[in-house]
């Protein structure tokens, strides 16, 4: 058996998957994948179960029934360090920098050499996103919120991932932010061949980041998938699936 024949194509599968909060049934019967090199993301309104999918395939919110697989990997039973070690990065919406620690300690923390190609580092995370170089010895837990969202990019970078999980990296930040700061390193993840799973309510930065949507409707059912073409042109699949 070559190499080729463990790798799968598809990054990310997951099937019929069911997860509760406690008692509350929130994934009701998910299916999705992504491919090697694609950015997709799910967009949703608020409390369709956007976050609770991503916390699924990390493990923190474990699938009671239905199939995960990262890179070929059935997943749905491991906790989320070992989902980690199998090369995934996860920004969520909390963001998650560890107090007491500087902006340096917190990337050295999440240091990974890639297997191979260009590698992620802390003079390629810096030269990215200078505000970080300049703060390198604050405690992360004192930046602003934009300044903690790079952080958190910047961290699930180092770690050089197969797939990296954002979950709505534009919350509570400015429109400068989004479009002058965030964006940018997104699309330029994707242009480097980084696998991405973007979970969004700004579905103007969704459309230009990611190339193909799942469109979520009540308890995690997939309404729809459409390309950010498709989705340009009729504006009605957004009013459906978004409050905006």
């Amino acid at each position: 058996m070559g190499m080729h024949d463990q790798k799968s194509d598809k990054i990310l599968e997951i099937e019929d998957l069911q997860t509760y909060y406690g008692r509350s049934h929130i994934i009701q019967g998910l299916s999705m994948h992504i491919n090697r090199l694609e950015a997709v993301s799910i967009l949703g309104r608020n409390g369709v179960g956007k976050t609770t999918t991503l916390r699924s395939i990390m493990g923190l919110t474990p699938a009671r029934a239905g199939k995960i697989r990262i890179d070929g990997q059935d997943t749905t039973r491991w906790p989320p360090h070992r989902v980690v070690r199998c090369g995934i990065g996860y920004v969520p919406a909390e963001r998650h920098i560890f107090p007491g620690l500087s902006v340096e300690e917190n990337l050295k923390l999440a240091e990974k050499p890639a297997a191979q190609g260009d590698l992620w580092n802390r003079e390629k995370v810096y030269s990215h996103f200078p505000v970080l170089k300049a703060r390198g010895r604050q405690d992360g837990s004192t930046l602003s919120g934009g300044e903690q969202q790079m952080l958190a990019i910047g961290r699930a970078l180092m770690g050089n991932p197969l797939i990296m999980l954002l979950d709505e990296p534009s919350q509570g930040l400015s429109p400068l932010l989004v479009y002058e700061v965030i964006q940018p390193i997104l699309l330029l993840c994707v242009a480097e061949g980084l696998t991405l799973l973007l979970v969004e309510q700004n579905y103007r930065m969704a459309l230009k980041v990611a190339s193909r949507h799942y469109l979520m409707g009540i308890k995690g059912k997939i309404s729809g998938t459409a390309t950010s073409n498709e989705l340009m042109a009729d504006g009605e699949i957004i009013k459906q699936h978004l409050s905006v």
